[in-house]
């Protein structure tokens, strides 16, 4: 039997993961209550069905994928459901959040009698038959979530408790989207110097490989900034008994809501990233 699998919420990355699934056979529901016009438009493209949370908690597998200050909300708004289901889903928790923080959203699906497993989304929305994205699993039920395999998506087993996947996300991203941030305020700070010229003809000398995934990387962070600023603060939690780790991405939180205020405003500082980047050609 097909699993029936439950994927919150549709938007970039959800209703992605969603295709992947939908193309090869899967039924696949949502929440669409009071969701905007482009997120029911994913959702439709998806092929993903709307449904009351007593529909969801019937599902085989919940996947939860939206931002991370939601993570935890959405686990107290279904558990209820969740409780009521005569047979219990596997509770999937796919956000960038700290170990701590997985650890009490696992605290409130498991009180309502449901499997949970610790997961972590590396890369970008999976493209078909791409090994490019993987959703890492950990805990004692994870194996049962690699069922996913056969339908489009790479689900591999991180070794460890709940928290280990969590511990595997927050690393990587600490790397990347840390090293985004860092290059982001160089880039502002060279081009009110005006020196970015200058820099960029240095790092094409002698640092094309950064140079080119910084410039690769950059335009399309402005419209994801919004859901870092809570995914830094989550990593400042998980290194923080490394004060100046933490200090660290708690700017990268604060320069990432700056960003995410400024693409949705006056798009002053995202033009600065913009132009520095089209320079390099």
């Amino acid at each position: 039997m097909k699993p029936i699998v439950a994927v919150i919420a549709p938007g970039m990355m959800g209703s992605v993961v969603a295709k992947r699934l939908t193309e090869n056979g899967i039924e696949v529901r949502t929440r669409l209550t009071g969701r905007g016009a482009a997120t029911l438009q994913r959702a439709r493209d998806a092929g993903m069905a709307d449904a009351t949370d007593d529909q969801l908690a019937a599902c085989d597998i919940i996947l939860s994928i939206v931002p991370p200050g939601e993570a935890l909300g959405l686990a107290e708004a279904l558990a209820p459901a969740m409780s009521r289901a005569e047979r219990k889903p596997i509770y999937v928790d796919c956000n960038a959040v700290a170990p701590d923080t997985v650890r009490g959203i696992a605290a409130v699906v498991q009180a309502s009698g449901a499997i949970f497993v610790d997961g972590g989304i590396i890369g970008p929305p999976p493209e078909p038959d791409s090994k490019n994205t993987r959703i890492y699993l950990s805990g004692p039920d994870a194996a049962k979530v690699t069922v996913l395999e056969q339908y489009g998506l790479s689900t591999p087993v991180q070794p460890g408790p709940i928290g280990a996947a969590s511990a595997m996300k927050m690393s990587y991203a600490g790397i990347t989207k840390g090293f985004t941030a860092l290059g982001a305020a160089m880039m502002l700070a060279a081009t009110r110097a005006g020196t970015a010229d200058a820099l960029i003809a240095e790092m094409t000398i002698s640092q094309p490989a950064l140079l080119g995934w910084l410039t690769r990387a950059m335009p399309r962070m402005h419209s994801k900034a919004y859901r870092w600023v809570a995914e830094m603060e989550e990593i400042a939690d998980f290194v923080g008994k490394d004060p100046a780790g933490a200090q660290f991405y708690q700017a990268a939180a604060r320069l990432y809501e700056r960003i995410a205020a400024d693409f949705d405003g006056p798009n002053v500082e995202t033009a600065m990233l913009d132009a520095f980047c089209a320079k390099k050609g």
